[in-house]
């Protein structure tokens, strides 16, 4: 296939400063909604009150309307009597008797004060005498339990001013004030297009080569929740005319065009291509950073037109960098102002010199409250990546390697660090999935981070989990997992699964005969998991086609096998079996947790100690699934 190189690999900063010198992002107008349409818009003039709120002198509890200095004096011991008035007031009607000096009215919450009174008595500081007169056992001064006209809002006072999201808050505000229709910034319509000969949409027949349309819905989504209104045009294939034809309609509709895909500039990929026809057309192609290198910003006329990359890490991203600060100021909304903090890298990290990269963390607490960042490391092809991540660090253009323990500046996804009940980190497993969505329907936050039982053994030795998931065997004793604690773990014992060799269903021969085999291809584990050290031993020497292929997830090994990539590899019998993989079994492996001594208390580690006994609720479903609890175990 014949490659176009980028023209000019800019800057981040350059780029977007090209980018918005030939664009218009001004607010869109304005529109007028009912009330009840008005939630998540954004105020577009000024509020003032045309009535007083309250607009009457109003009492604020149940009692009796009283002149304050009838009152005075008076106490428990020595009560003071005033004469009955012939009325009683409810809510919703006014009165017609004055208060005069040494009488009261009877009046409910939220009832007209009338004239003559200046407070009132609650009614448990009254007493009655027979149907004429009633005890005062409490003095009040002028305004006591009355909320006066005008006091919450002035006839005439701005209530609201323009740039106000509105929350249910404000409209109950509007609301308060008689307000049925108002005036608001009206929402930057946005043309989302999705391209590429791989691309099915969700429900659709899927098949070897494809991928469901993830951008789409992202990128739709993200317009809507930042105050935009989403067009969604569909999923074009790589036609030069279909899509000349998608863009013209597009550009009719909307305020600003997406298309996502089609950006590195290869033979089959004709987006930037196509917007490059238009005026200015193509302002920006190439941006130095990681992920999003092939970024494509664009206009028509002050039209913003862009082509987001086809992965939906670099997707999602070069949005949020390029596009939302746009579309916030088309939609009337302040720029988001995030929030940073420090944090130290928990595993030593490469990087590409030559461009700014943004490198996915999530951040966890250690025991003496300093974080660490872990870095999510699945790529820009994933869909889950930014999904999970708490935050994101920059890594600048001339970095190349980041060692473990460094500190580094991480920019927040929301407001604040999240904090999760129980925070486990070490191997992953479908078991342990089962168990964190138990725990989830109990009320806890379960954070979950799969770096192998050697990296989830150091995380709780530095005290940055509360439960590391391990399957280490010692080759010296045989015992699994006990060995290698150390000082200030204690082992919380899990569950038993089967690992074992698979391979596809017609190929049935052993073990032996599929190591000798050098026409096959292998796939491996990551190094520090208990899988790869299970591999190693298996064997020895030999280092197979595929040896270095090394994914993170029992997951992983079985698609590969199935999607014949490799031949065989090693997993777990409950993921091999609903992969319909052939299933060898090579040792009956201890599932454990390593948890630092003095979290051993809290209460999400001790829901999930409980959850790991034999008589617990998820007992059944696990072993449904192959796995049989330590407990149930032992009790064989």
């Amino acid at each position: 296939m014949k490659q176009r190189q980028f023209l000019e690999v800019l800057d981040r900063d350059e780029a977007e400063a090209r980018w918005r010198a030939v664009i218009d992002a001004s607010e869109r107008g304005r529109e007028t909604v009912p009330l009840e349409a008005a939630l998540g818009r954004v105020l577009a003039a000024d509020v003032r009150a045309e009535v007083d709120v309250p607009g009457f002198d109003r009492s604020n509890m149940d009692g009796f309307a009283v002149r304050a200095a009838d009152t005075f004096g008076v106490s428990e011991e020595e009560p003071g009597r005033l004469l009955l008035n012939a009325e009683s007031i409810p809510t919703g009607v006014a009165p017609q008797l004055e208060v005069k000096p040494g009488t009261a009215t009877p009046i409910a919450t939220g009832g007209m004060l009338p004239r003559g009174a200046d407070a009132v008595v609650p009614v448990e500081h009254t007493d009655l005498d027979g149907e004429e007169a009633v005890f005062v056992r409490q003095p009040r001064v002028p305004g006591a339990a009355v909320s006066f006209a005008g006091t919450d809002m002035g006839c005439g006072e701005t209530v609201l001013f323009a740039g106000t999201r509105l929350t249910s808050r404000e409209t109950g505000v509007l609301a308060a004030i008689g307000c049925a229709r108002v005036e608001v910034v009206r929402r930057p319509r946005v043309a989302v297009i999705s391209t590429g000969d791989e691309i099915v949409q969700p429900g659709e027949a899927m098949r070897p080569g494809l991928v469901y349309d993830s951008n789409g819905r992202i990128l739709a989504d993200a317009v809507r929740e930042l105050g935009g209104e989403p067009l969604f045009l569909g999923a074009y294939r790589d036609d030069e005319s279909a899509l000349r034809r998608a863009l013209d309609a597009a550009l009719a509709e909307a305020d600003l065009v997406l298309l996502s895909g089609g950006t590195s500039k290869g033979e089959g990929d004709l987006n930037a291509r196509v917007v490059a026809d238009l005026e200015p057309g193509v302002v920006v192609h190439g941006v130095a950073l990681k992920p999003g290198k092939p970024i494509c910003l664009a206009a028509q006329g002050r039209q913003p037109v862009v082509i987001l990359p086809g992965f939906p890490t670099s997707a999602i991203f070069t949005f949020h960098e390029f596009v939302a600060p746009v579309l916030r100021r088309m939609a009337g909304r302040a720029e988001d102002a995030r929030e940073g903090v420090s944090a130290r890298l928990a595993q030593r990290v490469q990087s590409e010199r030559g461009r700014l990269e943004y490198l996915l963390v999530s951040l966890v607490r250690r025991s003496d409250g300093t974080l660490s960042a872990y870095p999510m490391g699945k790529g820009s092809g994933s869909v889950t990546a930014f999904s999970r991540a708490d935050g994101f660090c920059r890594l600048a253009r001339n970095v190349e390697i980041v060692d473990s323990d460094a500190e580094v500046d991480v920019t927040l996804m929301g407001r604040e660090v999240p904090v999760a009940d129980l925070v486990v980190v070490g191997s992953h497993c479908s078991g342990l999935d089962r168990l964190a969505s138990c725990l989830a329907a109990e009320g806890f936050t379960v954070k979950l981070l799969a770096v192998g039982s050697h990296g989830g053994l150091e995380a709780a030795r530095r005290g940055e989990c509360d439960a590391a998931p391990i399957h280490l065997l010692d080759p010296e004793s045989g015992v699994y997992n006990q060995p290698f604690l150390g000082t200030g773990l204690r082992l919380l014992p899990g569950y038993r699964r089967m690992q074992g060799v698979v391979t596809r269903a017609d190929d049935p021969r052993p073990v032996a005969e599929l190591l000798e085999d050098p026409s096959l291809r292998m796939v491996n584990r990551n190094r520090g998991s208990g899988t790869r050290v299970l591999i190693d031993g298996l064997l020895g020497e030999r280092r197979p086609p595929g040896y270095a292929h090394e994914p993170r997830s029992h997951y992983a090994v079985a698609a590969a096998v199935a999607q014949k990539r490799a031949d065989w590899g090693v997993t777990i019998e409950s993921v091999a079996r609903a992969a319909g993989l052939h299933f060898r079994p090579l040792r009956d492996e201890h599932y454990d947790f390593a948890v630092p001594a003095e979290r051993r208390e809290r209460p999400a580690v001790r829901a999930l100690e409980r959850l790991l006994r034999a008589d617990s609720p998820v007992a059944a479903a696990l072993a449904n699934e192959g796995f049989r609890l330590a407990s149930a175990s032992e009790d064989d």
